[in-house]
Parts: C-alpha cells; structure tokens; sequence
C-alpha cells in the first residue's frame, strides 16, 4: 500500500510538470485528470467488440506509422466496452513510426461516448505506461494521466497493453483463437 501511494504521488508530480508543459489546446493531452475517477472504482476488464478488433487489425497491418483512434462505448460496472474505434483528428505530418499527435480531443472532433484512446507502437515493443521495474511513467502513462478517460491502450502487435485509474496496466488479445470446426 505505502508503495502503491509513493508511486501515485510520483505521477501526480510527473503530471504537474508535463502539464505546465502542455500548451493550451493541445488537445486530450491538455485536461485535467477529473477528481471524479477513483482508482477504486476503476475498470477491471477491456471488451472489444468484433467491430473494433477489425478496425485495429486493419489498422496495424496496414500503416507502418503510429495510428490513434477513438475508443467509442461505455462502462458496465467494471468493464469498459468499446463499441468502435473512431479515426482521431491526427495530421500525417505528425504521425511517424514513433510518435503520433492529435490536433484536437475526441469529443472536439465530435465523438461522444469515448471512453479512452488508443494508438499503436507500429514495432510492438515498448508497449507499457511505466518503465520496466519502476514507477516512473512513460510519455504513454504521462499522458493517459493528463486526460480524463477511465482507460487507454496501446496496440502492440495482436495484443492490447491497457491500463485503468488505478493503474494497473493489463493486456488482452487482439485475435481470439480460431474454433475447431
């Protein structure tokens, strides 16, 4: 527990300085993490829908470059479940194999129900919101913590690298196995 509070406290003070940093307008990397949320209460579980695993499937093996997207749906109890996954508002030049930046939020390019973003690490590796073995946020952790979505996740190859209020970074499978028939 003391642990978990030295690290939550480490972010809030990595947030503060990332957030100073942020121009204004910037987009989701710009708001405030809503006092709303509790860690408590956070999602457990990250549902897909079929439509939405296409669409990053599609996605991946389609573009060498970093994608972003909109993640649409709702959260049941503690599950949040993406109906589709929507283009964010991304300009080409600022897409490259390692970086991707949005012009403006979700619900600014007229999304509603977005519950959280998600963009992909095109190599599929470095795919986690803290340093291995430490509680020092990444870039993707600094910003997940600048927004006020209950969720983002990071495509890394056939696998979802998510994470929650609580911070409990998670991962699921992109593909489901194939049925014997």
């Amino acid at each position: 527990m003391v642990h978990s509070t030295m690290i939550r406290a480490r972010l809030v003070a990595a947030v503060a300085i990332i957030g100073a940093a942020v121009p204004a307008g910037a987009g989701a990397q710009g708001a405030a993490v809503s006092p709303a949320l509790q860690p408590d209460d956070a999602p457990r579980t990250l549902v897909l829908s079929d439509q939405a695993r296409r669409y990053l499937l599609l996605q991946y093996r389609g573009f060498p470059t970093e994608f972003m997207g909109c993640m649409i749906g709702s959260v049941t109890g503690r599950a949040v479940v993406v109906d589709r996954i929507a283009p964010a508002d991304v300009d080409p030049a600022q897409s490259t194999a390692t970086w991707v930046v949005p012009r403006q939020t979700c619900e600014s390019a007229g999304w509603t129900g977005t519950v959280g973003t998600i963009h992909s690490h095109p190599s599929a590796d470095k795919c986690w919101y803290f340093f291995p073995g430490t509680g020092v946020p990444s870039s993707d952790g600094a910003s997940f913590l600048s927004t006020t979505y209950p969720v983002d996740a990071i495509m890394c190859g056939e696998r979802i690298v998510w994470i929650n209020r609580a911070l409990a970074q998670q991962e699921v499978t992109l593909t489901r196995p194939r049925s014997r028939e």
